[in-house]
């Protein structure tokens, strides 16, 4: 028998593919807590599913980016070497080098899973301020005004290896940091960027839970099925992407995503 709690974690997953569809990233960060906080799954195995449900939704957008000729390949792969490796090295080494208690005293504990939330947190408070103030959109006017702004390869592929440890870390695809840089320092158009973007995140993510295959326990049948549903949610959101303003989406979902940042922070800090 269906629990309602399954049937709400079909519908975040449906809602996630959306928010892919719609902004090319974002949608990736409410993975983990849907993963933890409604379907009760551990934070460190939460992460890896969070890799396949994000890597496999994002490549099934991003190649319908592809059809539509806007990918800019030489700037996914400048910018996906660097966090290609690093996201691997992350999930296969670091992760599991990461003792599961890291402070214990008489007044309070601090384990591996704690700790990865509250950095978790702190990731979604910059995603949400990036999306309330619309950054994506100030970049993409300042790369197309300001004429000595140059294809910057070093600071594409210093943020590629910064966005692959994060991604590693806490198993969001890290679309908020992966679009600007490729707004400003490769000067793409911003459908072209979201394309782009949904190329990166799938295949960092996929080659990142490659890394987790022998560390954690996974259940194939739920991990395929939420995948698939939200794999239908971004067919849906790429769909009506032309049809709302892009700027109107991201600062809602910013204000969503703050809410959810601060939940998650009081939760492993205070309750």
């Amino acid at each position: 028998m269906v629990e309602l709690i399954d049937i709400l974690g079909y519908v975040a997953a449906f809602i996630i593919g959306v928010v892919l569809g719609l902004i090319g990233g974002g949608g990736s960060i409410l993975t983990v807590p849907v993963f933890v906080y409604l379907l009760g799954i551990q934070p460190v195995i939460a992460t890896g599913y969070s890799l396949f449900v994000v890597g496999t939704t994002a490549l099934v957008g991003g190649l319908l980016y592809v059809k539509k000729q806007l990918v800019d390949f030489k700037t996914a792969i400048i910018f996906a070497t660097p966090a290609f490796i690093a996201v691997y090295l992350t999930r296969k080494f670091i992760i599991t080098a990461i003792p599961d208690v890291l402070v214990s005293n008489d007044m309070f504990i601090i384990t591996k899973e704690i700790a990865l939330m509250i950095f978790f947190g702190a990731i979604m408070l910059a995603a949400s301020f990036s999306m309330i103030r619309n950054k994506k959109q100030k970049e993409e006017e300042a790369a197309q005004k300001n004429q000595i702004v140059k294809y910057n390869i070093p600071a594409i592929t210093i943020e590629g290896a910064v966005v692959g440890v994060i991604t590693g870390l806490v198993g969001a695809g890290g679309g908020f940091m992966i679009i600007p840089a490729l707004v400003l320092f490769a000067k793409l158009p911003m459908k072209k960027a979201v394309g782009t973007s949904l190329i990166i995140i799938a295949v960092k993510s996929l080659i990142g839970f490659i890394g987790d295959v022998e560390n954690i326990e996974i259940e194939w049948g739920f991990l395929l099925l939420f995948s698939g549903i939200a794999i239908v949610g971004i067919l849906l959101g790429t769909y009506i992407n032309k049809l709302i303003p892009g700027a109107k989406l991201q600062k809602g979902f910013g204000w969503f995503v703050l809410l959810m940042a601060i939940y998650i922070l009081i939760n492993e800090t205070v309750l």
